[in-house]
Protein backbone atom coordinates (compact mmCIF):
# COMPACT_ATOMS: atom_id res chain seq x y z
CA UNK A 1 0.00 0.00 0.00
CA UNK A 2 2.88 2.14 0.83
CA UNK A 3 4.90 1.65 -1.95
CA UNK A 4 2.14 2.22 -4.44
CA UNK A 5 0.85 5.10 -3.14
CA UNK A 6 4.02 6.42 -3.30
CA UNK A 7 4.72 5.78 -6.78
CA UNK A 8 0.78 7.47 -7.54
CA UNK A 9 2.43 10.72 -5.63
CA UNK A 10 5.52 10.96 -7.80
CA UNK A 11 3.76 9.95 -10.57
CA UNK A 12 0.98 12.95 -10.12
CA UNK A 13 3.60 15.36 -9.15
CA UNK A 14 5.72 14.48 -12.66
CA UNK A 15 8.73 12.86 -11.11
CA UNK A 16 7.42 9.19 -12.33
CA UNK A 17 5.68 8.13 -15.77
CA UNK A 18 1.95 7.51 -15.17
CA UNK A 19 1.11 3.77 -14.85
CA UNK A 20 -1.62 1.36 -15.58
CA UNK A 21 -1.58 0.44 -12.16
CA UNK A 22 -1.35 4.03 -11.15
CA UNK A 23 -4.22 4.84 -13.43
CA UNK A 24 -6.31 1.99 -11.48
CA UNK A 25 -5.17 3.11 -7.87
CA UNK A 26 -6.25 6.83 -8.87
CA UNK A 27 -9.55 6.01 -10.39
CA UNK A 28 -10.55 3.29 -7.23
CA UNK A 29 -9.60 5.97 -4.43
CA UNK A 30 -11.69 8.99 -6.44
CA UNK A 31 -14.62 6.68 -6.25
CA UNK A 32 -13.76 5.33 -2.30
CA UNK A 33 -13.52 1.54 -3.72
CA UNK A 34 -11.16 -0.56 -3.04
CA UNK A 35 -7.92 -0.71 -5.26
CA UNK A 36 -7.50 -3.96 -7.39
CA UNK A 37 -3.65 -4.13 -6.18
CA UNK A 38 -4.36 -3.96 -2.61
CA UNK A 39 -7.42 -6.39 -2.50
CA UNK A 40 -5.09 -8.71 -4.64
CA UNK A 41 -3.26 -9.40 -1.45
CA UNK A 42 -6.07 -8.52 1.25
CA UNK A 43 -8.51 -10.33 3.01
CA UNK A 44 -12.11 -10.66 1.74
CA UNK A 45 -14.21 -7.41 2.46
CA UNK A 46 -16.83 -5.52 0.59
CA UNK A 47 -16.69 -2.60 2.62
CA UNK A 48 -16.33 1.01 0.59
CA UNK A 49 -12.08 2.46 1.05
CA UNK A 50 -13.32 4.89 3.83
CA UNK A 51 -14.97 1.63 6.46
CA UNK A 52 -12.15 -0.71 4.60
CA UNK A 53 -9.14 1.42 5.62
CA UNK A 54 -10.57 2.14 9.11
CA UNK A 55 -11.32 -1.59 9.84
CA UNK A 56 -7.76 -2.23 9.08
CA UNK A 57 -6.12 0.29 11.20
CA UNK A 58 -8.58 -1.29 14.28
CA UNK A 59 -6.98 -4.61 13.04
CA UNK A 60 -3.81 -3.38 13.20
CA UNK A 61 -4.14 -2.29 16.70
CA UNK A 62 -5.50 -5.52 18.22
CA UNK A 63 -2.10 -7.05 16.56
CA UNK A 64 -0.01 -5.00 17.90
CA UNK A 65 -1.73 -6.09 21.24
CA UNK A 66 -1.77 -9.19 20.76
CA UNK A 67 2.42 -8.64 19.97
CA UNK A 68 2.98 -7.38 23.15
CA UNK A 69 2.93 -10.29 25.17
CA UNK A 70 1.78 -12.87 22.86
CA UNK A 71 -1.34 -13.30 24.80
CA UNK A 72 -4.62 -13.15 23.29
CA UNK A 73 -7.29 -10.83 23.99
CA UNK A 74 -9.83 -11.80 27.24
CA UNK A 75 -12.37 -11.45 24.02
CA UNK A 76 -10.80 -12.13 20.76
CA UNK A 77 -12.01 -9.45 17.72
CA UNK A 78 -12.37 -12.74 15.48
CA UNK A 79 -13.02 -10.83 12.44
CA UNK A 80 -10.02 -9.01 12.76
CA UNK A 81 -7.63 -12.70 11.82
CA UNK A 82 -6.65 -12.55 8.32
CA UNK A 83 -7.52 -16.36 8.33
CA UNK A 84 -10.13 -16.94 11.70
CA UNK A 85 -10.68 -20.38 11.08
CA UNK A 86 -6.39 -20.85 11.91
CA UNK A 87 -7.67 -19.53 15.19
CA UNK A 88 -10.53 -21.97 15.75
CA UNK A 89 -8.32 -25.02 14.32
CA UNK A 90 -5.86 -23.83 17.58
CA UNK A 91 -8.92 -24.65 19.86
CA UNK A 92 -8.96 -27.91 18.63
CA UNK A 93 -5.36 -28.52 18.52
CA UNK A 94 -4.73 -26.92 21.88
CA UNK A 95 -7.97 -29.72 23.40
CA UNK A 96 -6.62 -32.79 21.54
CA UNK A 97 -3.21 -32.42 22.49
CA UNK A 98 -5.08 -31.82 26.79
CA UNK A 99 -6.99 -34.60 26.70
CA UNK A 100 -4.72 -36.98 24.13
CA UNK A 101 -7.78 -37.27 21.59
CA UNK A 102 -7.27 -37.72 17.76
CA UNK A 103 -7.49 -34.19 16.30
CA UNK A 104 -9.61 -35.37 13.48
CA UNK A 105 -12.38 -36.21 16.15
CA UNK A 106 -13.34 -33.03 17.34
CA UNK A 107 -15.51 -30.34 16.74
CA UNK A 108 -16.55 -27.01 17.76
CA UNK A 109 -18.70 -25.73 20.10
CA UNK A 110 -19.90 -22.61 20.41
CA UNK A 111 -22.44 -20.85 23.63
CA UNK A 112 -23.68 -17.31 23.13
CA UNK A 113 -23.09 -15.93 26.17
CA UNK A 114 -25.16 -12.83 27.38
CA UNK A 115 -22.52 -10.37 26.98
CA UNK A 116 -22.94 -7.83 24.37
CA UNK A 117 -20.21 -5.50 24.93
CA UNK A 118 -16.86 -7.24 24.76
CA UNK A 119 -14.91 -4.83 26.62
CA UNK A 120 -17.04 -6.27 29.98
CA UNK A 121 -15.22 -9.86 29.55
CA UNK A 122 -12.42 -9.48 32.24
CA UNK A 123 -11.16 -12.85 32.35
CA UNK A 124 -10.17 -15.07 29.62
CA UNK A 125 -11.99 -18.29 29.42
CA UNK A 126 -10.53 -20.99 31.40
CA UNK A 127 -11.52 -23.43 28.32
CA UNK A 128 -11.23 -22.72 24.64
CA UNK A 129 -11.80 -18.87 23.96
CA UNK A 130 -14.28 -15.84 24.59
CA UNK A 131 -14.32 -14.42 21.14
CA UNK A 132 -16.67 -11.67 18.85
CA UNK A 133 -17.83 -9.86 15.88
CA UNK A 134 -20.56 -11.94 14.40
CA UNK A 135 -23.74 -10.02 13.17
CA UNK A 136 -26.91 -11.75 12.36
CA UNK A 137 -28.72 -11.67 8.60
CA UNK A 138 -32.18 -12.77 8.45
CA UNK A 139 -32.96 -13.00 12.28
CA UNK A 140 -31.97 -11.73 15.55
CA UNK A 141 -30.92 -12.39 18.73
CA UNK A 142 -32.62 -12.41 22.21
CA UNK A 143 -30.56 -12.85 25.44
CA UNK A 144 -31.49 -15.09 27.85
CA UNK A 145 -32.13 -14.45 31.46
CA UNK A 146 -30.09 -14.94 34.37
CA UNK A 147 -27.09 -17.49 33.26
CA UNK A 148 -29.69 -19.22 30.75
CA UNK A 149 -28.35 -18.93 27.06
CA UNK A 150 -29.94 -16.56 24.69
CA UNK A 151 -31.85 -17.82 21.70
CA UNK A 152 -32.40 -16.45 17.58
CA UNK A 153 -35.90 -14.85 17.42
CA UNK A 154 -37.27 -12.70 14.57
CA UNK A 155 -35.95 -9.81 13.11
CA UNK A 156 -36.27 -6.22 14.54
CA UNK A 157 -37.52 -3.84 12.06
CA UNK A 158 -35.18 -1.39 11.08
CA UNK A 159 -32.02 -3.95 12.48
CA UNK A 160 -31.18 -5.55 9.68
CA UNK A 161 -27.36 -6.62 10.88
CA UNK A 162 -28.01 -6.97 14.66
CA UNK A 163 -24.54 -7.85 16.58
CA UNK A 164 -24.29 -11.00 18.07
CA UNK A 165 -23.23 -11.64 21.43
CA UNK A 166 -19.69 -12.74 22.97
CA UNK A 167 -19.45 -16.15 21.46
CA UNK A 168 -17.65 -18.86 23.56
CA UNK A 169 -16.28 -21.49 21.62
CA UNK A 170 -14.58 -24.77 22.84
CA UNK A 171 -13.69 -27.92 21.32
CA UNK A 172 -15.38 -31.00 21.83
CA UNK A 173 -15.43 -35.04 20.52
CA UNK A 174 -17.71 -34.97 17.49
CA UNK A 175 -20.11 -37.80 19.23
CA UNK A 176 -20.93 -35.32 22.21
CA UNK A 177 -22.22 -32.66 19.56
CA UNK A 178 -25.40 -31.65 20.78
CA UNK A 179 -28.44 -33.52 18.47
CA UNK A 180 -29.88 -31.47 15.65
CA UNK A 181 -33.20 -30.72 18.05
CA UNK A 182 -33.39 -27.06 19.46
CA UNK A 183 -30.39 -26.19 17.37
CA UNK A 184 -29.83 -24.20 13.94
CA UNK A 185 -26.63 -25.08 11.89
CA UNK A 186 -25.86 -21.43 11.40
CA UNK A 187 -23.04 -21.09 8.11
CA UNK A 188 -20.59 -18.32 9.23
CA UNK A 189 -18.88 -16.37 6.46
CA UNK A 190 -16.56 -13.56 6.57
CA UNK A 191 -18.58 -11.26 4.00
CA UNK A 192 -22.43 -11.10 2.72
CA UNK A 193 -20.87 -12.51 -0.66
CA UNK A 194 -21.39 -16.00 1.09
CA UNK A 195 -19.72 -18.88 -1.11
CA UNK A 196 -16.21 -18.51 -0.84
CA UNK A 197 -15.41 -16.87 2.07
CA UNK A 198 -17.59 -19.73 4.33
CA UNK A 199 -15.37 -20.09 8.02
CA UNK A 200 -17.41 -22.88 9.69
CA UNK A 201 -21.11 -23.85 11.35
CA UNK A 202 -22.25 -22.38 14.43
CA UNK A 203 -24.65 -24.10 16.36
CA UNK A 204 -27.03 -21.17 17.57
CA UNK A 205 -30.15 -22.41 20.20
CA UNK A 206 -33.80 -21.86 18.87
CA UNK A 207 -36.78 -21.19 21.31
CA UNK A 208 -37.57 -24.44 21.42
CA UNK A 209 -36.91 -28.23 20.43
CA UNK A 210 -39.60 -28.02 19.35
CA UNK A 211 -39.42 -24.89 16.49
CA UNK A 212 -38.63 -25.49 13.08
CA UNK A 213 -35.06 -24.36 11.39
CA UNK A 214 -36.74 -24.37 8.06
CA UNK A 215 -37.46 -21.30 9.12
CA UNK A 216 -34.28 -20.12 9.96
CA UNK A 217 -33.02 -21.70 6.35
CA UNK A 218 -35.73 -20.28 4.18
CA UNK A 219 -34.91 -16.49 5.79
CA UNK A 220 -31.18 -17.16 4.30
CA UNK A 221 -30.10 -16.60 8.44
CA UNK A 222 -26.19 -16.99 8.31
CA UNK A 223 -23.36 -14.92 10.76
CA UNK A 224 -20.88 -12.67 9.16
CA UNK A 225 -17.80 -11.14 10.36
CA UNK A 226 -17.46 -8.39 7.75
CA UNK A 227 -20.51 -6.67 7.40
CA UNK A 228 -20.66 -4.08 4.80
Amino acid sequence: MRTSLEDLDAGLKGQLNITDDMEMLSAKMFLNLQPDLWVKYAYFSLKDLPSWFEDLMLRIKQLDEYSEELIPPKSLWIAAMFNPMSFLTAIMQTTARNTGLPLDGMVLRTDITNERDPANITESAAVGAYIHGFTLQGAAWECGRGGAQGSLSEMIPKELTPELPVMHVTAIERKDQVGPAGYYDCPVYITTARGATYVFTAKLRMESEDFDEKTWILSGVGLFMQPE
